[in-house]
């Protein structure tokens, strides 16, 4: 059995098909999974090696779906031919792109039949990273207002989808004609599309003029440029100053960033601190990290699901791969040309 696995160690670091084994005994508490389709995300090394995974073949591949062949004498959930999704943990020494691998029963859930393999594994996580930073820290509730930036991503729509079923009033932005008329067709679920893509951002006054001049309750951002001047890429160019999103803050607002790295002036903290908001790093790797909040983490993971079979939220299909091109879909995708990839095996 083979499996796709990262060299960490290199200079660049390098994919390559390995060959593994399971153990023939299956543990307690393991479920055998056979994979059918596999989503492929950028490898965070930097992350792995701050929690003290430092490995010389790391396994790529996490977020999987397939069918169980066979149960630990302990497990509770499952039972041989259920249908299951979920995402690996952290530290798994399998690879999500094996034909068949043993999962711990805690970090799967039910598929639903009308749910294909390559939907769950391809839209698992952004439906995650929208939980985490609408409910578990943003604290959304009907008659919030949201700010999403760059609404026609796959994390973004995850957000609006979600935001619009819990009656918030949702402002969006777009990074390109064709997503802005993309985006145009979810209205009136969106109230206001912003395009960022003309020159200077309109952000600041069409928010303010949204909201009556009391900025928005709920930001949600893909990044953020730090410095004012200006970037070299083109896609860091679209990309809202810190400054612009702070300004649209409403008092008592929550600011949830995916930059990692965000810096703060304080002239900045000044801001936030006369308007009672605050800030909030998203990184959705807490609920497989810790084991502290497994039931709360479990029950997201089905209401994603339930919620995609009912249409509530409804990713972009995502083309598959086959197995063959997986090493270079997932180059492509760790040099950030593609956000995601979903392999089919």
């Amino acid at each position: 059995m083979k499996g796709l696995f990262c060299r960490a160690a290199d200079a660049e670091p390098r994919f390559v098909i390995q060959e593994t084994s399971l153990p023939e005994a299956l543990g307690s508490h393991l479920v055998r999974v056979q994979v059918k389709a596999c989503g492929l995300r950028p490898l965070d090394l930097k992350l792995l090696g701050d929690i003290g995974i430092q490995r010389d073949l790391i396994p790529v591949g996490r977020e999987v779906a397939g069918v169980v062949l066979q149960v630990g004498d302990k497990v509770s959930f499952f039972q041989p031919e259920d249908e299951v999704g979920g995402i690996l943990p952290l530290d798994s020494p399998c690879s999500g792109l094996c034909d068949v691998i043993d999962v711990d029963e805690q970090y799967l859930v039910q598929k639903p039949e009308k749910l294909s393999s390559v939907c769950v594994a391809g839209a698992l996580r952004d439906g995650l990273c929208a939980y985490t930073a609408l409910h578990t820290h943003a604290r959304m509730a009907a008659g919030h207002t949201l700010l999403v930036m760059d609404g026609a991503g796959p994390f973004g729509l995850m957000c609006i989808q979600l935001a619009c079923y819990h009656g918030v009033k949702v402002l969006t932005t777009s990074h390109s004609p064709q997503q802005h008329a993309f985006l145009e067709q979810l209205r009136p679920s969106v109230a206001k599309v912003i395009p960022v893509f003309n020159g200077p951002s309109e952000l600041l006054p069409v928010v303010l003029e949204e909201t009556g001049g009391l900025g928005v309750d709920i930001i949600v951002d893909s990044g953020v440029c730090l410095q004012g001047e200006e970037e070299e890429s083109e896609e860091a160019k679209l990309l809202p100053h810190k400054h612009d999103l702070i300004s649209v803050l409403g008092v008592g607002g929550h600011w949830v960033t995916s930059h990692k790295d965000l810096q703060l002036d304080p002239p900045d903290c000044r801001s936030l601190f006369l308007k009672s908001a605050s800030v909030t790093f998203l990184n959705h790797e807490v609920w497989t990290a810790s084991s502290a909040q497994q039931g709360r983490y479990l029950h997201i993971l089905k209401d994603i699901v339930d919620k995609m079979s009912a249409g509530v939220l409804r990713p972009q299909p995502e083309d598959a791969v086959p197995l063959y091109e997986a090493t270079v879909a997932m180059e492509t995708v760790q040099r950030h040309q593609k956000t995601k990839a979903v392999v089919q095996l």
